[in-house]
C-alpha cells in the first residue's frame, strides 16, 4: 500500500500528526471525547419511526413533483448518464458486513461530483424564469435554453455563490452551459486546485477572508449590491426557493440508486453533510421510494465542522465557530441549512463526526482494494462514509450504536472523485489514472 507524505496537504494547512482537539464550543470529555477516540456520535432521539409517512410538512420542503421536474430536465442535458453503483464484496468482508455498495459520482459529467446536478439545475431554473418574465410568461424548454436562442437576454444576468469547491464548480458550469455571467466566492482554506477548476468554466473566482459561512454572507452582500442572483444550496431568512431547486437536482443521484438496487434497499446509508442539503435530498428520495423499508440514515461530518451532530444533541440548530479546518473540504460548514434540517432532523437515525486521519485512511482503502474489488477513486469528502465504517470496525461501541452486524447491507455515497488531483496524489501517492489502472 502507498503511504502519504508526512507534510501537511498543500492548500489545506492540515497536519496529520497534530493532536485531535475539539472545535470551539464542543463538549470536552464524555463517553466519546475527541482526545480518546477518532469519532463522536449519537443516536437521533427524535428520529421518525420506520412506519412514519413522508408527511405534508416534509413535502413542503422536498417533494415528488420537484424531483420529477429536476430529473426530467437533467436527463436532457448533453452528456447525461447514470453514474456507476459499485459492489465492493472484499471491503464488505473486511468490515464484517453482508454487502457494501458505493455510488461513484466521480464520473458525473466532467465535474467529478454529484454537485453538478444541483447548482447547474438551479441556474437553469433561474434563467428560465428570467426568460419567462420577458416573454409573456412562456417558460422556455431545456433545449431552447441550451440552443442559445435566449443568449442575449440571459447573458445580462449574473449568478453567484460561496463554495468549498464543488458547488461553485457546478454553478460556474451551469452558467457556461446556459450562457450567463458567474462570480464565485471562496474562503481562505479552499485549495488553489479547486479554485482553478471553477475558473476553468469561465467564472470570476474571488477569495475572501474567513471560513465558509463568512463567504456565504459575503456573496449575499455582493449580490444585493450588484443585483446578482445567489445560487446557494443553503437556505436562510428570506432565501429558500433556489436551494430547494438545488436539493431537487441532487435527487437525480438517489433516484438512480433506487433503480440500480432494484427491489432490495440497503439496511444502512451513510451520507456526508456540510450544510445538509445533500443529506436531506437523499433522505427524502429514499423515504418516498421505500417508505417503511427505507435504510437507516447515518449522517457523517468532520469532527472540526460537526454542526449536525451538535444540533441533534442540543435539539436545535447549533453554530460551530472557528476555522472549520478539515481535509474534507466539501464538508467544512459550521451552520445547518434550515430547510434541509427540517428533513434531516427527523430522517437521520444517527450522527457521527470523524477525524481527518480516518478520512485519509478511507481514501487510501478505496485506492488499494481487497478481495478482487475494483479500485475506487474517491476524494476526501467522498470517503467520509467509509471513514465512519472504519471507525465502527475498530470500536464496538460505535458499531452497536449504528446497528451494524454481519447482515448489514450498506450504501456509501461517493460524492466526489479526485476534484483536486494534486491533493489526491499527495494522499495516495498516485494519480487517479494510475489507481484505476491498478498501478
Amino acid at each position: 500500500m502507498n503511504t502519504m507524505s508526512s507534510e501537511p496537504l498543500a492548500g489545506l494547512d492540515v497536519d496529520l500528526h497534530r493532536p485531535q482537539t475539539a472545535p470551539s464550543g464542543a463538549p470536552q470529555g464524555g463517553a466519546h471525547a475527541f482526545h480518546t477516540r477518532p469519532w463522536r456520535g449519537c443516536r437521533n432521539a427524535v428520529a421518525a419511526p420506520p412506519a412514519a409517512a413522508y408527511g405534508t410538512a416534509l413535502a413542503r420542503v422536498l417533494n415528488r413533483e420537484g424531483f420529477d421536474a429536476a430529473q426530467a430536465a437533467i436527463m436532457r442535458w448533453p452528456g447525461y448518464a447514470p453514474t456507476p453503483l459499485r459492489a465492493l464484496p472484499g471491503l464488505a468482508a473486511r468490515l464484517g458486513l453482508a454487502a457494501l455498495h458505493y455510488k461513484d459520482e466521480g464520473a458525473r459529467f466532467a465535474l467529478k461530483s454529484f454537485k453538478a446536478l444541483g447548482g447547474a439545475y438551479a441556474v437553469g431554473r433561474v434563467l428560465a424564469a428570467a426568460v419567462a418574465r420577458a416573454n409573456g410568461g412562456c417558460v422556455p424548454s431545456v433545449e431552447e435554453l441550451l440552443s442559445g436562442r435566449w443568449r442575449e437576454l440571459v447573458s445580462q444576468h449574473t449568478v453567484t455563490c460561496a463554495t468549498d469547491g464543488n458547488h461553485g464548480r457546478s454553478v460556474a458550469w451551469g452558467a457556461q452551459l446556459f450562457g450567463c455571467r458567474c462570480v464565485i466566492y471562496i474562503h481562505a482554506t479552499v485549495s488553489q486546485g479547486r479554485a482553478d477548476a471553477i475558473a476553468h468554466y469561465g467564472a470570476q473566482v474571488v477569495r475572501v477572508p474567513g471560513n465558509y459561512d463568512d463567504s456565504v454572507r459575503h456573496a449575499q452582500a455582493q449580490a444585493d449590491a450588484h443585483g446578482w442572483t445567489v445560487v446557494s444550496d443553503t437556505t436562510y431568512e428570506g432565501y429558500r426557493d433556489i436551494p430547494v431547486d438545488v436539493m431537487h437536482g441532487y435527487g437525480v443521484m438517489s433516484r438512480e440508486v433506487v433503480a440500480q438496487l432494484g427491489g432490495e434497499p440497503p439496511t444502512h446509508v451513510f451520507v456526508q453533510a456540510g450544510v445538509g442539503a445533500f443529506a436531506a435530498s437523499v433522505a427524502a428520495v429514499f423515504w418516498l421510494a421505500w417508505g417503511e423499508r427505507r435504510p437507516r440514515l447515518v449522517v457523517v461530518e468532520p469532527d472540526q465542522a460537526d454542526c449536525h451532530l451538535r444540533s441533534a444533541q442540543a435539539g436545535r440548530p447549533v453554530v460551530v465557530s472557528g476555522a472549520l479546518d478539515t481535509v474534507m473540504a466539501g464538508l467544512a460548514c459550521g451552520e445547518v441549512s434550515p430547510a434541509a434540517w427540517e428533513i434531516v432532523s427527523v430522517a437521520a437515525d444517527a450522527f457521527v463526526a470523524v477525524d481527518d486521519a480516518l478520512a485519509l485512511e478511507a481514501v487510501r482503502a478505496f485506492a488499494d482494494p481487497l478481495g478482487g474489488d475494483e479500485p475506487v477513486v474517491s476524494g476526501e469528502t467522498g470517503a467520509a462514509g467509509l471513514a465512519a465504517l472504519l471507525a465502527a470496525q475498530a470500536d464496538p461501541a460505535l458499531r452497536e450504536m449504528l446497528g451494524l452486524d454481519e447482515n448489514s447491507r450498506v450504501l456509501l455515497l461517493g460524492s466526489e472523485g479526485d476534484t483536486d488531483p494534486a491533493i489526491y496524489r499527495q494522499i495516495t501517492g498516485r494519480t487517479a489514472e494510475q489507481v484505476r489502472a491498478g498501478r
